[in-house]
C-alpha cells in the first residue's frame, strides 16, 4: 500500500469518525428541543378535566372549582330558584341558550342537565369581569324590589339570572359560559369533558 492509499484510508476513517460523532452531537441536541415543544405535565393539568363532589352542597349553596385557570361556579338550586326561571324568561336576551357557544344540553331554560345544579364558568361575557353572587331577593338584594336573585357584574353593571342568562340592554353580550361537563354519578361533576370527544 502506498503513502498516498494509506492517507486516504486515514482521511476517509477520519472522516467517518467526525461524521458520526457530529450526528451523535445533532441527536443529544434534538432531542430535549423537541421534547421543550410537548406541553409541560403542569400545562396538561391545567387544562386537564376538574373532577367535584357536590354531595354535600345544601339546597341554595354554591361553589367554585378551578378548571383552565377559570372559576367554575356549581350552585345547588332551590324549587323557588328554579320556579324564578319562569319569571325571567321574559326579561332575559337568550332564554334557551340558542346562541352557537353553549353546549346542547345548556339549550334550556335551566341551562343544565339536571336542573338542580347550574355549572357555568364564573366570568362575566363583556370584558372578563368576575360576577358576584346576588341571592337574595326584593329589596332585600339592592337591585328592587323585582330582582328574583341571580349574579351581579360590579364592573359594568350587567345581570344574570339564577341559569347565568343575561338580562337584555346589559353590556354582556351572552350567557355565561357552560363549560363541558358531564356526571361521573349522582354527586360526582367532571368539568372539562363532556364525553363527546
Amino acid at each position: 500500500m502506498s503513502v498516498d492509499q494509506k492517507m486516504d484510508c486515514g482521511r476517509r476513517n477520519l472522516l467517518l469518525a467526525t461524521s458520526a460523532a457530529g450526528g451523535v452531537a445533532a441527536v443529544a441536541t434534538a432531542v430535549p428541543f423537541v421534547a421543550s415543544l410537548t406541553p409541560s405535565e403542569r400545562a396538561k393539568a391545567a387544562g386537564a378535566p376538574v373532577e367535584a363532589d357536590v354531595s354535600k352542597l345544601a339546597p341554595g349553596e354554591m361553589m367554585t372549582v378551578e378548571w383552565r385557570g377559570k372559576p367554575v361556579w356549581i350552585l345547588r338550586r332551590t324549587e323557588e330558584m328554579l320556579a324564578s326561571l319562569e319569571k325571567t324568561d321574559a326579561v332575559v336576551s337568550d332564554p334557551e341558550s340558542d346562541r352557537p357557544m353553549q353546549p346542547e344540553y345548556a339549550k334550556n331554560k335551566y341551562r343544565s342537565i339536571k336542573p338542580e345544579y347550574l355549572v357555568t364558568v364564573g366570568i362575566c361575557t363583556h370584558l372578563g369581569c368576575s360576577p358576584s353572587e346576588r341571592f337574595k331577593t326584593g329589596n332585600e338584594s339592592g337591585l328592587g324590589a323585582e330582582w328574583s336573585g341571580g349574579f351581579l357584574c360590579p364592573c359594568h353593571g350587567s345581570l344574570f339570572d339564577l341559569a347565568g342568562r343575561v338580562y337584555r340592554s346589559m353590556p354582556a353580550p351572552d350567557n355565561l359560559e357552560v363549560p363541558p361537563h358531564q356526571y361521573l354519578a349522582d354527586t360526582v361533576l367532571l368539568i372539562g369533558d363532556d364525553g363527546k370527544a
